[in-house]
């Protein structure tokens, strides 16, 4: 029982681990394509998500490649608890889509 516990416990460490670093790749990719003028900065998109959508708390962020370029997609929770998923895209910061979600 406790060579099985210490293997599950192995397994978790290792996943978080894993996680961690392809978090870590992430940032650094975002962070190059930044500063190639590839992408805009988050920042510059989640002012356009606060001009649509006052008030929202951000649930997450995401930066895709779909169709040949980079799309950020950002979901949003107002007060009333309605979600919204939004994309755009990452070089002009041009809104693509729009989305309630249920």
């Amino acid at each position: 029982m406790k060579r099985l516990i210490a293997a599950a416990l192995g397994a978790v460490v290792f996943a978080l681990g894993a996680s961690s670093l392809i978090a870590s790749d992430d940032h650094e990719r975002a962070r190059a394509l930044r500063e190639q003028g590839e992408v805009l900065p988050l920042e510059r998109i989640l002012e356009k998500v606060r001009e649509r959508h006052p008030n929202v708390r951000i649930i997450e962020t995401e930066l895709e490649r779909k169709d040949g370029r980079y799309v950020y997609e950002i979901e949003v929770a107002g007060d009333n608890g309605v979600v919204h998923e939004l994309k755009y895209d990452a070089r002009t910061a041009e809104l693509l889509k729009e989305k309630r979600e249920k």
